[in-house]
């Protein structure tokens, strides 16, 4: 009788746990609002993998430099550096669903330009700058808005993991955006990939509209004072846990985060591919990053040593693809830098998020968006120039080493152990951080 009942009991507990963290890492998906947007995002993320695929390739194809290539991400990059605070105020003054109404619709119109120019022979070099320029000051009011909203969307009790699995969707995208451009480029060309992404962009107008007001829960919207932005420099500034995850996201964003400059050159001169290698090599480090993104998503618990750790992972990691011999070893250790990577940035968000007072979020993550996105100005042409100039692997390896000195400044503040007992992101936040939400 032993023998047939303690098996049945076994498997019986391992359902019952499989479906416990089942639950737990889609959680959020349960909110049918959140559900509208993850699929609609899903859709544009992917076109804007496409579009950054063939973007690269394109400025590749027009110059054969590496140092232009870098100069092209970096002006699409240098609006969100200088005028991402006037995002988050933006975010934070006007009705979130408001806003992303506009900014996907101009970042759409300017997909389908792009494509337009492609498509007819008419694109130049100038032309390129001036539309990456363009989106980058769409996004510049953009992504701190998309970014404050999840929290709108879900509440605090899931914030943790409605952001795990947006990062989990941002790296799956990585994964079909850049093969899907590799078909498109292969097969139709270039231009294809632009247009579907201006397409993917109205995808999510027509999610936004589907969504039900009444289910979302509005953050207290800031009123117009002189000062805002230096306010939340100052609100930031004399927040230790803010100030220090800001730092540490600037010195990996300025120098690890350069994919888009130094995997193209990686592809192409270390290995002598082309297209195809580059797209492989972008798929593998989204699909680490999945898994990493839905490991991340069980975990509720929020500790800031946690941060010290996902950094130091992501660096040794980057330092072993620049040292990888072969392109097959570059791509396993490519999916090892995926993994690592969103452990660091899907806790650091939601940190962020949650430690924020609700009407300083938009300017906080606005903080977020230039470290993140908006150091590329420096870091792009300085890593392009290194990788054509020095060589690729270089270029790589100073970002891994950045990643190591952030996640030692990081040590500094927070200790490689948690100090305090960690905090659960599904209990309330503190009354004084979220108490008008």
């Amino acid at each position: 009788m032993t023998e047939t009942t303690e098996p049945t009991g076994w498997r019986q507990r391992a359902k019952a746990r499989a479906q416990t963290t089942g639950a737990r890492t889609f959680s959020a998906l349960s909110v049918r609002n959140y559900r509208l947007w993850f699929v609609g995002q899903g859709i544009s993320l992917s076109g804007t993998w496409m579009q950054t695929v063939a973007q690269g390739l394109l400025v590749l194809e027009l110059t054969a430099s590496g140092t232009e290539l870098g100069l092209v991400t970096a002006a699409q990059a240098l609006p969100v550096l200088f005028l991402a605070p006037w995002g988050g105020i933006i975010a934070d003054r006007f009705p979130k669903r408001t806003t992303l109404y506009l900014t996907q619709a101009v970042a759409g119109i300017l997909a389908l330009v792009l494509g337009g120019l492609v498509a007819t022979g008419a694109i130049q070099v100038w032309m390129v700058y001036l539309l990456a320029c363009g989106l980058g000051l769409v996004k510049a009011v953009d992504t701190p808005t998309r970014q404050s909203f999840v929290l709108e969307m879900v509440g605090k009790e899931t914030l943790v993991n409605a952001v795990s699995l947006n990062s989990t969707q941002v790296n799956l995208a990585r994964v079909i955006g850049p093969t899907v451009a590799a078909a498109l480029i292969a097969t139709v060309g270039m231009a294809a990939c632009f247009l579907l992404n201006g397409i993917s962009y109205f995808v999510v107008i027509a999610v936004l509209a589907a969504m039900r007001a009444g289910e979302l829960r509005s953050s207290p919207l800031a009123e117009r004072t002189r000062g805002q932005i230096r306010d939340g420099w100052r609100y930031v500034r004399s927040t230790p846990v803010l100030r220090t995850i800001l730092l540490m996201m600037a010195l990996i964003g300025t120098l690890a985060y350069e994919f888009t400059v130094s995997l193209p050159l990686f592809a192409r001169v270390a290995f002598g591919q082309g297209a195809n290698a580059y797209a492989a090599m972008t798929a593998l480090l989204g699909l680490g990053a999945v898994a990493g993104g839905l490991y991340a998503a069980t975990r509720a618990i929020r500790a800031p040593s946690r941060l010290v750790w996902a950094a130091a992972c992501f660096g040794a990691t980057v330092l072993l693809t620049a040292a990888a011999p072969t392109l097959p070893l570059a791509l396993a250790a490519l999916a090892l830098v995926g993994f690592c990577s969103i452990q660091f940035t899907s806790l650091a968000n939601a940190t962020l998020q949650l430690e924020a007072r609700p009407e300083m979020r938009g300017r906080v993550m606005a903080l977020w968006t230039m470290a993140f996105l908006g150091s590329t100005p420096i870091g792009g042409p300085l890593i392009g120039a290194i990788g054509e100039h020095v060589g690729p692997r270089w270029a790589l390896a100073l970002g891994g080493l950045a990643a190591l000195a952030a996640a030692a400044f990081g040590a500094t503040v927070f200790g490689w152990r948690a100090s305090a007992a960690p905090t659960d992101a599904r209990k309330p936040a503190p009354a004084t951080a979220e108490a008008s939400d």
